[in-house]
């Protein structure tokens, strides 16, 4: 693997941190019944809850997962996937929600607003070396076919 595609892996993989974090810190107040409750989104509400109309579930958030790329017969760069966090939701108290449960509790999203914010530095520091690196590459090749000319 050359060095150009080494480093943008790094880049996909920095954007992609990003995006997972910019989605988790948009959608951090976005709750939903308790799946016990018996308000979930696929449920019509018709149970012992009380809960009539069909609410959307909580936000599942996300994380990005990165691993060097080891496989091959020429080894380098990352690989990033994107799962869900798990547990994906916390119980949070909410009685004023239409759909809360008898105990006033609602799901939020098991979003650390600190770790995102974590990834989202991580993500730029990266994002800047991996750059600098082609950079590098770019102009290492431009002065060796300066030389040979």
């Amino acid at each position: 693997m050359s060095i150009f595609s080494i480093a943008t892996s790094g880049l996909s993989a920095a954007s992609l941190r990003v995006s997972v974090a910019a989605s988790n810190i948009a959608n951090i107040s976005t709750t939903g019944p308790l799946p016990a409750s018996g308000g979930s989104s696929t449920s019509a509400g018709a149970g012992s809850s009380g809960v009539g109309p069909t609410f959307p579930a909580a936000y599942v958030p996300l994380r990005v997962d990165q691993v060097s790329q080891s496989s091959g017969s020429t080894p380098g760069g990352s690989v990033a996937t994107v799962s869900a966090v798990s547990p994906s939701y916390i119980a949070q108290s909410d009685p004023s929600a239409p759909f809360a449960n008898e105990d006033g509790l609602v799901a939020a999203p098991n979003v650390d607003l600190a770790g995102e914010f974590v990834e989202l530095v991580t993500a730029k520091y990266s994002f800047i070396a991996n750059a600098k690196v082609i950079q590098a590459y770019a102009e290492t090749t431009e002065s060796l076919l300066d030389i040979t000319t």
